[in-house]
């Protein structure tokens, strides 16, 4: 017995031993197979998938408001008026020039040219106004706010309380007061710590949870009609290529910073790989944050900020899968849009993914108020949901890569970032 628990246990190190990126890709894969070999009835092997989702989804808010407290205490006001004004410039100008990508190349490869569209209902969605969308990013209750998990919401009372106190701490002449602040932001500090050592372990079981998640997707899908939209696929998937390679890793990362797109990658892919497995940026968010810490080695005061801002408002992937899409419905259905018209539809779409939630499903919500505002048959939903799962994955992948290169970019320009350790120094 002693013989075979060792053999065990030097088997469970030796797995333990493989990076959690390679062994969450070689679940996704095993998923994919299974899926198609075994057919509908690995759809029972959802809800361990199902498991894993919610085990994210329970540390997502903990994370959210550990860390951006965390954070604020260790920025001035000063610094924090400097660090936001950057980090949310950033992000709108990498959202607008993903949507100039997406825009670009439907227009030019013309995704959707020969594909029969075939119906398929979709309930009608009413776009808010911008006025509803920039009102709805204040609570009028913190409480309901944190049990909906309304994630902009409560990152925006987090920043505001956590300020607040800030300033409270460093004027008060109170000792009791003083104490009493300082215990919020330890109890923070201690949180977000115990927070990290969670994350590995849901990541852990993560392994199985994406093999599970993939199989009971992908079960009993007509292979014929994903390949049919490989037409959308294709352009979309090129244009986050496109859009990664250019303007996060050349731009940013080597032109910007200053060091080498291959260290970013290694210091970014269990982000990277996680946020493709599960198609949530917000739900990726501890896998990213600690990605953020420990590989490409950015100050807490910044990445604390940045990150969980951006898997909320940071939608790079959005902007282009919504900005194809558009362009291949016209296409599908016979009603090509003026580029003005398109225009006008992206503006609006990036302003409804400033309060859209970062979970699996939220892009097929996006597209039928994008159809709406363009007057396109709100059915195309219903035909592209059937490759809404490849999508969401890649648009989600794009969205945390961004928010990490953002998030270093911002730590450069801040000094808040050690370039001689982790990745950078391989």
């Amino acid at each position: 017995m002693t013989a075979t628990n060792g053999s065990l246990g030097r088997l469970f190190s030796r797995y333990r031993s493989v990076p959690i990126v390679y062994r969450l890709a070689v679940a996704f894969l095993l998923g994919v197979i299974v899926a198609f070999v075994v057919g509908p009835p690995a759809e029972r092997l959802a809800p361990i998938g199902d498991l894993f989702l919610r085990l994210l989804e329970m540390i997502v808010v903990p994370v959210v408001v550990f860390s951006l407290l965390a954070g604020v205490r260790r920025l001035s006001p000063a610094q924090m008026g400097r660090v936001g004004v950057y980090v949310v410039g950033f992000y709108a100008i990498t959202t607008t020039i993903a949507g100039i990508i997406g825009l670009g190349l439907a227009n030019l490869l013309q995704p959707g040219r020969g594909v029969q569209f075939t119906g398929g209902a979709a309930k009608s969605a009413e776009a808010p106004t911008i006025k509803e969308v920039l009102l709805g990013i204040v609570p009028t209750n913190p409480i309901t706010a944190l049990a909906e998990g309304n994630l902009i919401s409560i990152i925006f009372f987090v920043i505001v309380f956590g300020i607040a106190l800030a300033l409270v701490l460093d004027r008060t002449d109170d000792d009791t007061v003083e104490a009493g602040a300082s215990t919020v932001f330890a109890i923070a500090q201690a949180g977000m710590e115990a927070m990290f050592t969670l994350v590995w372990g849901v990541m852990e079981f993560g392994v199985i949870g994406v093999f599970a998640l993939v199989a009971a997707e992908l079960a009993g899908r007509d292979v014929g009609a994903i390949l049919a939209l490989g037409s959308l696929v294709g352009v979309v998937a090129l244009a986050i290529g496109v859009h990664i390679v250019v303007t996060y890793l050349f731009v940013i990362v080597l032109g910007l910073i200053g060091e080498s797109p291959i260290a970013f990658l290694r210091g970014a892919k269990n982000a990277m790989t996680t946020a493709f497995s599960i198609r949530s940026s917000s739900a990726t968010l501890p896998v990213t944050m600690t990605d953020a810490e420990e590989q490409l080695r950015i100050d807490e005061r910044v990445y604390g900020f940045a990150l969980p801002l951006g898997s909320t408002a940071n939608m790079d992937g959005a902007a282009i899968r919504q900005a194809v899409t558009v362009v291949f419905a016209a296409n599908v259905v016979g009603q090509p849009l003026a580029l003005g018209d398109q225009a006008a539809i992206l503006l609006i779409t990036v302003l409804v993914s400033i309060g859209t939630a970062g979970v699996p499903g939220a892009g097929l919500i996006m597209l039928t108020i994008v159809l709406q505002q363009a007057g396109l048959p709100l059915t195309v939903v219903g035909f592209v949901a059937a490759v809404d799962p490849i999508l969401g994955r890649i648009a989600t992948m794009n969205n945390v890569t961004g928010d990490l290169a953002v998030s270093t970019l911002v730590g450069k320009l801040t000094g808040s970032i050690d370039l001689d350790d982790g990745v950078w120094a391989d």
